[in-house]
């Protein structure tokens, strides 16, 4: 069998459980799940550059 074959089945065991639900702990919502990976983002400070561009790229337009 080749290891794509065997990759495949897996977790032929698990796949069709049901999804776990905490009795102890609430359901966290959407944008807290999100924001727990916001520090480890690998474009940190994407959005500070792309809005330094624009700005320079509308003012050389605007000339």
């Amino acid at each position: 069998m080749s290891k794509t074959e065997n990759e495949s089945h897996e977790y032929d065991d698990i796949i069709e459980m049901e999804h776990h639900v905490s009795s102890k702990r609430p359901h966290m919502p959407v944008s807290d799940r999100a924001a727990q990976f916001a520090p480890f983002a690998a474009l940190t400070g994407l959005d500070r550059i792309m809005k330094e561009t624009e700005i320079k790229h509308i003012s050389e337009y605007e000339k």
